[in-house]
This record gives C-alpha cells, sequence and structure tokens, in this order.
C-alpha cells in the first residue's frame, strides 16, 4: 500500500482538466505481444484514474442534495489548440466609414410604435411596425409622375436595395478571401477552398464519377429515363438493384399456367399437414358462425317488416268524432 502510494505521488494531477499522467514511464524495449500492451495500459489507467479521484477528495467541498460537490482549482497545464487561431477579418467599407466619421454602433430596440396601428409592435418579422407592404394608400408629392405607379415602384427600390445589399456581402467576402479570413460556414460551403482558407487546386473528376452522375441525373425522372433522348455514344445507365416481376393483367401464351400455379402453391401450402400452424381453425368457425347468426337475425328482421305492411291496419274511432257525426245528422 505504501508503495501504490509513493506511485501515485509521482504522477503530475492538473484537476483544472481532469489530468493525470505519468511523465517516468517507459515502456520496454522488447516489444510486447497485444494481450500484454492492453494489461499494461489498462493496469496504468488504473493507477491514474485513481490519483485523480484522491485528489478530488482532498479540495474542500459542500454537502448537496446529490451528494458532495467541490470546486475544481484553474488549469495548470496549456493544451494545445487542434486549429490554428483565426485571422482577423478586414474591416468592411461600413465599418472603415463608421470610423472615419465616428458613427458607433447602437443596439436597436425590438418594440417601435407603429403610427398607423397606434400599437407598440416588433421591428422586424411578422405583424412589424411601420410595415410598408401593409399601407393601403400612398400619398402623392408634387414631384411625382401620376402615371406612374407607386407600389410597383416602391417594390422596385427595395429589390434593388436588397441586390446592393448582396453586391456588398460578396465584395466583403472577396476581400475577407485575400487575407485568409473567412468565416467557417463560407469555408464549407466552397468546394475549392480548404478549412485553412488558402486557395487549393480543384480537384480533376474521373470518367467514371462523370458516368455515375450522368446516370442519376438521367434516371431522375419518374419513368427512370426511359423515354429521354440518348446522346451520342451514350450507355443505358445501369440499374443498381433487383426487379420487381408481376404476373401481366392480360392473359397471354403461358401466363395462365402461372397464375394456376401460384394459386395451387398457396391452396397446397394451406392445406397441408401443419395447416393448423398457418390457418386458425377454430377462429374461422368462430367467424363463420358469427356471419350465419348475422345473417339470419336479418333475413327475420326482413320477412317481420313485410308481414306488418301486409297486415289490414283498423281505424280507430274516437268517441269525440261520433258525436260531431250525430249533431250533424240531426
Amino acid at each position: 500500500m505504501e508503495m501504490e502510494g509513493e506511485k501515485q505521488n509521482l504522477f503530475e494531477v492538473d484537476l483544472g482538466h481532469l489530468m493525470a499522467f505519468d511523465s517516468h514511464h517507459t515502456f520496454p524495449s522488447q516489444p510486447l505481444s497485444r494481450e500484454d500492451l492492453i494489461k499494461d495500459c489498462l493496469h496504468k489507467g488504473t493507477q491514474l484514474v485513481q490519483a485523480i479521484a484522491d485528489a478530488l477528495f482532498t479540495l474542500p467541498s459542500t454537502e448537496d442534495v446529490d451528494g458532495p460537490l467541490v470546486k475544481l482549482p484553474p488549469p495548470l497545464t496549456r493544451l494545445p489548440r487542434e486549429k490554428h487561431l483565426p485571422k482577423p477579418k478586414p474591416p468592411t467599407k461600413w465599418e472603415l466609414f463608421a470610423k472615419k466619421k465616428g458613427i458607433q454602433k447602437r443596439k436597436k430596440d425590438k418594440i417601435v410604435y407603429d403610427e398607423q396601428s397606434g400599437t407598440w409592435k416588433r421591428r422586424f418579422g411578422y405583424d412589424r411596425a411601420n410595415d410598408e407592404d401593409a399601407v393601403p394608400i400612398i400619398e402623392a408629392k408634387p414631384t411625382d409622375d401620376p402615371e406612374e405607379d407607386p407600389f410597383a415602384k416602391r417594390k422596385e427600390n427595395k429589390k434593388k436595395r436588397v441586390e446592393k445589399q448582396e453586391k456588398n456581402r460578396l465584395q466583403n467576402l472577396k476581400e475577407a478571401a485575400k487575407f485568409g479570413a473567412l468565416p467557417s460556414h463560407v469555408q464549407l460551403a466552397a468546394t475549392a477552398l480548404p478549412i485553412t482558407g488558402t486557395q487549393a487546386a480543384p480537384k480533376k473528376v474521373t470518367k467514371d464519377e462523370l458516368g455515375s452522375v450522368a446516370g442519376i441525373a438521367a434516371t431522375a425522372t419518374a419513368s427512370g429515363g426511359k423515354f429521354d433522348k440518348k446522346l451520342r455514344g451514350e450507355k443505358p445507365a445501369q440499374h443498381k438493384g433487383k426487379y420487381r416481376k408481376f404476373l401481366p393483367v392480360v392473359e397471354g401464351k403461358g401466363m395462365g399456367s402461372q397464375e394456376r400455379e401460384q394459386t395451387e402453391k398457396i391452396l397446397n401450402k394451406i392445406i397441408s399437414k401443419n395447416s393448423h400452424d398457418i390457418l386458425n381453425v377454430d377462429k374461422a368457425v368462430t367467424m363463420h358462425n358469427v356471419k350465419k347468426e348475422k345473417k339470419r337475425k336479418f333475413e327475420k328482421g326482413k320477412a317481420s317488416a313485410t308481414d306488418s305492411k301486409l297486415k289490414t291496419q283498423k281505424k280507430s274511432f274516437k268517441k269525440g268524432n261520433s258525436k260531431k257525426g250525430k249533431t250533424k245528422g240531426k
């Protein structure tokens, strides 16, 4: 036990990362077998985990419902980054202009006052405040052309603004690509640019890849490219998978025997020695009896209805009616 405690003291433990390692560990010069190497690694890993657990129990703890809680100290080991540091993005034209003029970016309120409805609404999104598309009437100015549609003009102006913003965005991305500071999602979307941001040589497409892409495009129609026009030298698309076989709707030569064979095969399977495994006889008899009983009740009800129609209906004479007849006779 003392030897194990001394060994654990030799381990370097970093509780900030929950990490422990043995800087004095060496593997034997002779190569071990795979089983011996796995046993050695498991034994060393158990010692390192035990050292981390012992160090955790030396920290001051607070009691909680789930158990004792400890606050980890700041990490001591500086771990290397997986990827390089991101390069700073070059400022856009607007950022350069705002810096030159001293314009500071301020956070806008999400809720603004809508002059049309007289209520507070969201600045952006559905049912936003001061929406141009929701204005039913546009006041004409003295300088406006009476033959020009103001709604179409406003729609055209909005389209131009969107196009201008998209043009500026692409221009900013081009400037960032020169410095190798493209955003990660743009780098992943661009096939010619690796994640490092440097220009890579475009991949040469092989003949087989082109053929597979052409085959996929040819069979993308509803008919599987059956009625599409073929180019000169174009091979028919390869069908990967199994074809499903169906009997034709119209009986032809030799097809009647196939259908008969299928029917006989099913009947022989049902009427076989082990038919009790396939067909539940008790359930079939019960269903037959239930159907027979329902049919008998239906016919009985139908017969009673016809008998009631054929019977003569006696008229009931009320006393009041006879009295009225006597008075009229008097």
